[in-house]
């Protein structure tokens, strides 16, 4: 064994052999290529973000207007830049014509549009944000805490502010500004980034994995400024042996009954990708990474 160590703290540990938890994305990332001025407030950082990466845009003064409070419209289309969505499928509801149809269209095609009524002029609440919000990242995150509203679970989930002091934490009915907006935004932007890197790199372990002779053979990937890469090995007594970033081990398998594959965010440990062997000899993997809640 090259060497015995726990790598993470228990509550991780719990995490990756029961199932995923919450952990708030942190608000700023500190890497390439996720550049800008997060030396100002959140708001202002995140208004800068969105633009240089073109899911938000000025109105036709040059102003971005954060104060305002965000369209239906404004946060589908950002939402449809950030998912990359180019098919789509009918919606009757938009006239032939209307600027936002094309958009609609992708979005309701991707499941954005669910339960949502259709009204791109119609100025948004949190619940009907965070509704938005689930629709689109399902397939990164699964669906929402069950027992919450909308605005409870992203609340809860760390992507969206809790009413001011002195008020109900959840408050559906509050305005979204379009400040607001960006700040969740760029946390979904940010999240998306993350869990492809983290699937570029579990790939990447997975394909350098082989058999030989009653050992198991692999290298963990270098990883990068963004994400940190730890593969832990599981002993029948439930100690861990660990490998970092750029680790090569030959482990013989019947020391241990399971393997994890686990890319984190360096900075705030959220999760990018996790995947669990728990047949060493014929290297069968199982997605775990982390989701809004836990599905058996």
């Amino acid at each position: 064994m090259k060497r015995l160590h726990v790598i993470l703290s228990s509550m991780l540990f719990t995490a990756f052999m029961v199932g995923p938890m919450i952990l708030p994305i942190s608000e700023a990332i500190a890497a390439e290529p996720l550049t800008a001025n997060y030396s100002a407030t959140p708001e202002k950082g995140a208004v800068e973000f969105a633009l240089l990466k073109g899911y938000m845009w000025k109105y036709a003064d040059g102003q971005f207007h954060g104060e305002k409070q965000i369209t239906q419209g404004q946060f589908v289309s950002s939402l449809v830049t950030i998912r990359g969505l180019k098919d789509g499928e009918p919606v009757p509801q938009l006239p032939q014509g209307h600027w936002a149809k094309a958009t609609y269209e992708r979005a309701q095609k991707a499941g954005i549009l669910t339960d949502v009524e259709i009204n791109p002029d119609k100025l948004l609440t949190k619940e009907e944000t965070a509704l938005l919000v689930f629709n689109a990242w399902k397939p990164y995150r699964g669906v929402k805490d069950k027992g919450f509203t909308n605005t409870g679970a992203l609340v809860t989930w760390g992507w969206m502010d809790p009413a001011p002091p002195g008020q109900p934490k959840f408050r559906e009915d509050l305005p979204v500004t379009r400040s607001d907006a960006a700040v969740i935004l760029r946390k979904m932007w940010q999240d998306k980034y993350e869990i492809e890197l983290g699937e570029k790199y579990a790939l990447e372990f997975h394909k350098s994995l082989k058999v030989v002779d009653g050992y198991l053979i692999g290298t963990v990937p270098k990883g990068d400024k963004l994400i940190n890469i730890t593969v832990q090995f599981y002993t029948k007594d439930n100690k861990i042996v660990g490998y970092g970033n750029g680790e090569s081990f030959k482990s013989k398998i019947e020391s241990f009954h399971s393997m994890s594959f686990i890319a984190t965010n360096s900075l705030d440990s959220s999760i990018a990708a996790v995947y669990q062997y728990q047949n060493l000899s014929l290297l069968e993997r199982k997605k775990n990474t982390q989701q809004f809640s836990f599905i058996e």
